[in-house]
């Protein structure tokens, strides 16, 4: 068994969370995961209201008696969600873990840190990481430029990332952005990281409740098969390269470039919603990490964390016999 700062934190078995994604953190998704000894995260923005965040928070505790937490991001939005809403409700449900990510934090942050909460904020730079740190986060995640969604603007990778935060946090910090095994669990452990953060991997899984069709192009694709889009606006985010982010990215490339106003209608929500539940993978925008390349199956996420720990027990204990001691003269 592999313990870290992480599995002594949150009181479970593998020291690997699954990332807070839109349409996909409904119950069966972390349930599952908690039960298989990770730390399984609803997401709250995929309910309409608090109240109906209520309702998927006691679904899934019904299913798991194992820790598991709330995802809440800060958007960018003319009508910005309930977030207070949200997160009172998810406390008084009980939840005492809650990943945070987006913009201006310290009042969420703040919030949970009263009621006793633990807080992981999720960092695409070191700057912010040790921003968040000062607010009295308990877990940086770190993405990488790999990740699915939101890399920053930085463009910095994840294996420069995880050392430089070795270097300059005090907390401890999870890895996330291409990671799928346990062989990647075991890199970012000798990079300093307390544990890994995957989403696009748990996508496709069997407890996920996105459509069949997309975890089977899931399989069949690469890492080539990603793209950014909003790059021209600032706000890159790594989605799965089909029909509709070339077309976003053809518009942003116009000779004096392009306002959301001129993708609104190709990015919107309610299209990758659908993609998700249709399960056409060319009907909208949808979030995929450079991990595509390494994935090739679709576990129950029981299968995948055990088949992770045992891959990453296996690597670290291999790495012990690569020391050789030195001949006394």
């Amino acid at each position: 068994m592999i313990t870290t700062a992480l599995t002594e934190l949150l009181h479970i078995r593998v020291p690997v969370v699954q990332g807070g994604m839109q349409w996909v953190g409904k119950p069966p998704l972390p349930a599952a995961v908690s039960n298989a000894g990770g730390l399984g995260l609803i997401t709250a923005l995929t309910q309409p209201n608090p109240e109906a965040l209520r309702t998927v928070i006691r679904e899934t505790r019904a299913a798991t008696n194992k820790p598991f937490g709330v995802n809440l991001t800060i958007l960018p939005s003319i009508n910005p969600p309930d977030y207070e809403g949200f997160a009172r409700v998810a406390v008084e449900e009980g939840v005492k873990i809650f990943e945070t990510a987006g913009n201006n934090p310290g009042k969420l942050i703040e919030f949970f840190k009263a009621r006793g909460c633990i807080v992981i904020h999720k960092c695409t730079t070191i700057r912010h990481a040790k921003s968040a740190e000062r607010l009295g986060v308990d877990v940086v995640s770190i993405d990488g430029f790999e990740c699915a969604g939101h890399p920053g603007e930085e463009d910095i990778g994840g294996i420069v990332l995880l050392a430089r935060a070795a270097q300059e946090l005090k907390i401890p910090y999870i890895a996330s952005g291409g990671i799928a095994d346990g062989r990647g669990l075991a890199a970012c452990l000798a990079l300093g990281a307390a544990g890994v953060n995957m989403g696009t991997r748990f996508m496709c899984t069997v407890e996920s409740p996105i459509h069949q069709n997309i975890k089977e192009k899931i399989v069949a694709s690469t890492e080539y098969d990603t793209t950014h889009i909003f790059r021209t606006l600032n706000n890159t985010s790594r989605v799965f390269k089909n029909v509709v982010s070339q077309q976003v990215v053809t518009i942003e490339r116009r000779p004096g470039g392009a306002k959301f106003e001129d993708v609104r209608d190709l990015v919107s929500g309610a299209r990758g919603r659908v993609v998700f539940e249709k399960g056409d993978p060319d009907y909208g925008i949808w979030t995929a990490g450079l991990v595509l390349g390494l994935i090739k199956d679709i576990p129950t996420c029981e299968e995948l964390l055990s088949r992770i720990e045992r891959e990453a027990e296996e690597i670290i204990g291999g790495m012990a016999k690569l020391v050789k001691a030195k001949a006394k003269l």
